[in-house]
């Protein structure tokens, strides 16, 4: 799509939204390889949605940090969606699950399938060591993380780059204690009123999100030294942890979905992706809303009534909030990353399950956005509302 509106029976919606609880790295699932934590939400969502396997076009998945191969593929066929249901992986780091949803969309939108099964997985618990061939004689050059930006524009691991962002954006280590507490605050009183007990799964046993404090006081977060540089103001507590998990939803046609006797799902309205400096990667959500904005000027941000805004460091999303004019207590009414986790693949996929569980209980029409900064200096953003089919 680019700025216009599909036919009403193409008009693309998601109807179920299912994920796995979230893990904290080397938890629970660290012995669960990716394809059983896929596997059990993707049968889950299907049922959910009452749809067949066989009605499956496609199956996408994204993932950042996996086994390489095709997660996707080998999930679906873990699943037990048989082998001729096709699946395919994207990497678009941490935005990679929020776009495969947004490809599945777009996909109903232009007519190239009915029924397109999409999210994300990943098992940083269970991810392969990295390692460069050695030169004759030495040992295996083992590294992190896959290079998102050449050395000649500036490569920063994530922690520095929030660093970055706090100080060039004026984001006090109290903005960002401040924010994180909140995240906490809100994902343990919505994880005991049962917020989460419709969209979580059971994977190896486990439903309950490991990386939750409620416990946590602001005196705790204070007391925290900065975890990526001398002097700095980003802590473990202001930013998210490492974490395994898998979210899938089911996309559809809203004719197909009022065939399967659904009445109300949420409607995919559009979505873009930007670039900015990869130094101050975490803004890219800036960039990405403003495109979107410029193409969609039916959409504003006065009338955004929920924002999934994907926690990954208190300093990005509030640098983000106060360039976009919008208050730091919007976005994650139910807790984000920063409670919850980010497990890297599946985190954009999160979103929209949040919002999908959120919305469906609001009235229709409601404008929801979600919103991912992603390494190298991307921001991913698309917008939904719910809808009577």
């Amino acid at each position: 799509m680019t700025g216009s509106t599909p036919p009403p029976d193409r008009q693309p919606v998601i109807i179920a939204a299912k994920r796995s609880a979230i893990g904290r790295a080397g938890g629970m699932f660290r012995d669960v390889e990716i394809e059983d934590l896929a596997a059990p939400v993707l049968r889950a969502v299907a049922d959910a949605a009452g749809i067949d396997a066989r009605e499956i076009d496609d199956v996408i998945l994204g993932n950042a940090a996996g086994p390489g191969g095709n997660v996707a593929r080998l999930s679906s066929l873990q699943a037990g969606f048989g082998v001729d249901v096709p699946g395919v992986t994207m990497d678009r780091q941490c935005g990679a699950g929020l776009e495969a949803v947004i490809t599945a969309c777009r996909l109903i939108a232009a007519g190239a399938g009915d029924v397109f099964v999409a999210g994300g997985v990943e098992s940083v618990s269970r991810a392969p060591l990295r390692a460069l061939p050695p030169p004759a004689g030495q040992a295996p050059q083992f590294y992190k993380r896959a290079r998102f930006s050449p050395d000649a524009i500036g490569d920063p691991d994530m922690g520095e780059a929030a660093e970055t962002v706090a100080r060039t954006h004026g984001i006090t280590r109290a903005r960002q204690d401040a924010f994180a507490l909140q995240s906490q605050s809100r994902a343990a009183a919505a994880r005991e009123a049962g917020a989460f007990d419709a969209e979580i799964i059971a994977v190896a046993g486990q439903r309950r999100d490991e990386c939750i404090r409620g416990d946590m006081t602001a005196a705790r977060l204070a007391r925290l030294r900065p975890a990526f540089a001398p002097g700095g103001t980003v802590t473990a507590g202001n930013a998210c942890p490492l974490n395994d998990g898998a979210c899938a939803v089911v996309v559809t046609s809203a004719a197909r979905a009022r065939a399967l006797g659904h009445r109300r799902a949420l409607a995919f309205l559009d979505a873009a992706a930007a670039g900015v400096d990869p130094s101050v990667l975490g803004i890219g959500p800036v960039a990405s809303t403003r495109k979107l904005l410029a193409r969609r000027p039916d959409l504003s941000l006065r009338d955004l009534a929920l924002l999934e805004f994907n926690e990954a460091f208190a300093a990005q999303v509030l640098a983000s909030l106060d360039a976009l004019d919008l208050p730091q207590t919007l976005p994650s009414q139910q807790g984000g990353a920063i409670a919850l986790g980010h497990p890297f693949g599946a985190s954009g996929a999160i979103l929209v399950t949040r919002l999908f569980a959120q919305a469906m209980t609001g009235p229709d029409g409601a404008l929801c956005m979600a919103m991912i900064g992603i390494g190298g200096g991307q921001g991913l953003t698309a917008a939904l509302s719910p809808m009577q089919v």
